[in-house]
């Protein structure tokens, strides 16, 4: 794990969980309604003008487990730019772990005992 290549994708996850609060400020800081791509039905309806038949069907299929990348309690402004960096610290460390337990049970050891004739 201690390879240059390792340490290169580290700083690189390092880096984008960084920068993840820019999904608040920039939508924030130019007036947009939400971040892209992370529209529900209401915001399509009003920037489409209709809503695809399939994705209403399937709405409310998935309960988010922070809604809204909010905490209960949570709703001052700071407070709720607090909630959003811990839902993606909480979100990237859950898919770590879940990727480091997938490779170890997933990966085959090799038996490195050479058997020698003598």
């Amino acid at each position: 794990m201690s390879s240059p290549r390792y340490k290169k994708l580290w700083m690189g996850l390092g880096l984008l969980i960084l920068l993840s609060p820019l999904g608040l400020i920039l939508p924030e800081k130019f007036k947009a309604r939400a971040a892209w791509g992370e529209w529900g039905t209401k915001e399509l309806k009003s920037m489409l003008g209709y809503v695809p038949e399939k994705l209403e069907q399937s709405e409310g299929i998935w309960k988010a487990i922070f809604p809204d990348y909010g905490m209960a309690g949570m709703k001052k402004p700071w407070q709720t730019k607090l909630a959003y960096v811990l839902s993606g610290i909480i979100g990237v460390s859950a898919i770590v772990a879940i990727c480091f337990g997938l490779g170890k049970w997933l990966s085959v050891t090799e038996n490195r005992s050479d058997d020698h004739a003598s």
